[in-house]
C-alpha cells in the first residue's frame, strides 16, 4: 500500500465521505437507463456550454455569454447526480475509498484513457484530412483543441456514471428502511 492509502482519515475526508454518499439523488440514478440519461443529458449541457463559450470569445456574442450562464446550474445538478451515483469515486481522496473502490477508480481511468485516444486519434486524421483536402485548419486550432480538453477533463466522470452498477436491491432497501426507522 502507497503512504497515501495508509494515512488516516481527516475531518475533511469524513465531510466529504458523508456528502458524496448522501442518497437524496438515488431516485435520479436509481437505474442503469437513469445513469445513461443523466450522463447523456450532461454531455448534451456541456457541448452546449462550450460552443456557446466560444461562441462569446471567438464570435464576440455576448448573449451567449448569458445563455452559457444560464446552463451552469442544471450542469452542476446533473454532475451532482453523477457524483451520488458514484458514491464519490473521483472526488474522494484514495485513503477514503475502499479496495472495491480503489480497483473500479483505477478501472475508470483505464477506460478514460483508451476512449480519449482513440477520440484524439480520430481528431487527428479528421484535421490530417481536412489538411490534405486543402481546408484552412489553423482557425478551427483553438475551438478543437478547447472541446478536447473539456472532454478529456470531463471523461472519467462520464465513464464513472456510465459503468457503476446497480445497488442490490437488499442493501437499498435496508438503507432506506433504516432511514424510515430513524424518523
Amino acid at each position: 500500500m502507497r503512504a497515501e492509502e495508509q494515512r488516516p482519515l481527516t475531518d475533511y475526508d469524513r465531510r466529504m465521505h458523508r456528502l458524496m454518499n448522501r442518497r437524496e439523488a438515488a431516485p435520479f440514478h436509481a437505474t442503469a437507463a437513469r445513469r445513461r440519461a443523466m450522463v447523456t443529458v450532461h454531455v448534451a449541457l456541456t457541448a452546449v456550454a462550450v460552443t456557446l463559450w466560444l461562441c462569446s470569445l471567438v464570435g464576440d456574442a455576448r448573449w451567449a455569454t448569458f445563455s452559457m450562464l444560464g446552463l451552469l446550474l442544471p450542469w452542476c445538478f446533473v454532475t451532482g447526480v453523477i457524483n451520488s451515483s458514484t458514491r464519490g469515486l473521483l472526488d474522494l481522496r484514495v485513503r477514503a475509498l475502499d479496495e472495491r473502490q480503489r480497483a473500479e477508480r483505477s478501472r475508470v481511468a483505464a477506460t478514460a484513457q483508451r476512449v480519449m485516444l482513440w477520440l484524439l486519434l480520430a481528431v487527428t486524421v479528421a484535421a490530417g484530412a481536412a489538411t490534405l483536402k486543402g481546408v484552412d485548419v489553423e482557425g478551427f486550432l483553438f475551438p478543437v483543441l478547447f472541446a478536447v480538453f473539456v472532454v478529456h477533463w470531463l471523461m472519467p466522470l462520464w465513464v464513472a456514471g456510465l459503468s457503476v452498477e446497480d445497488e442490490p436491491a437488499d442493501e437499498a432497501f435496508d438503507e432506506f428502511a433504516g432511514a424510515a426507522d430513524a424518523r
